[in-house]
């Protein structure tokens, strides 16, 4: 998917959830409101064909931003790199880690449902199988998660969302990987790990409008 043809779903599936007044959370967690912490769908919603996956979670008040509702963890599937490639950094539980994935980025969406930033986790957040940015940066176009079981709407803008904002997810893994040493140099081999501190390592805020208003559509 080229970035224009990114920015043409986004506005499509956008449409049409203002047309039908359900904004992106609400197609996503119960009509009576998220349970803090919990997986939206349970099991995570898995492309049928290229097994990248998304959940959607909401942090609890204080441990978030105040116009922040939820986001969504976005992720390849180990599959989806080259056989035989070696994590950067293994989960604890190795080959048996419940999850074959690495992270690649977090949408941040705000209380009316509008992508507000995209930010970085370190390893520990999601437990993933943590490779290099550049092997990332070389995977981002295998995105796709428009053939999962979830709301079709909400599938096709996030796999639109990622291809149109390419560069700067490249970006933001290259920085991520730029804290990743610092905390080494600190940390050692905590560095990826709760025991670092650091959770959040690169963010960057999103403004939807002056993205697709910079485009020749």
């Amino acid at each position: 998917m080229t970035p224009v043809q990114a920015a043409h779903t986004v506005i499509e599936t956008i449409t049409q959830m203002a047309q039908e007044q359900r904004p992106l959370m609400l197609r996503v967690v119960p009509e009576d409101g998220a349970k803090f912490w919990t997986h939206y769908p349970k099991a995570d919603a898995r492309d049928e064909y290229c097994k990248s996956r998304w959940y959607y979670h909401v942090h609890a008040p204080g441990d978030r931003d105040p116009d922040e509702h939820g986001h969504f963890h976005l992720f390849l599937h180990r599959t989806q790199l080259p056989e035989g490639l070696e994590p950067k950094v293994w989960p604890p539980q190795g080959e048996d880690a419940k999850a074959h994935v690495t992270h690649l980025v977090t949408l941040s969406i705000d209380t009316l449902g509008i992508p507000r930033s995209w930010f970085t986790v370190n390893r520990f957040v999601t437990n993933e199988f943590l490779y290099p940015a550049e092997t990332m940066i070389e995977h981002l176009p295998d995105f796709n998660v428009n053939h999962t079981e979830q709301d079709d709407c909400v599938n096709r803008f996030v796999t639109a969302m990622v291809a149109l904002y390419r560069e700067e997810i490249a970006e933001l893994l290259r920085i991520r990987d730029e804290r990743h040493a610092e905390l080494v140099s600190e940390h050692g081999d905590d560095a990826y790990e709760k025991a670092s501190g650091a959770d959040v390592l690169s963010s960057i805020p999103i403004d939807l409008d002056a993205k697709i208003g910079s485009m020749e559509l």
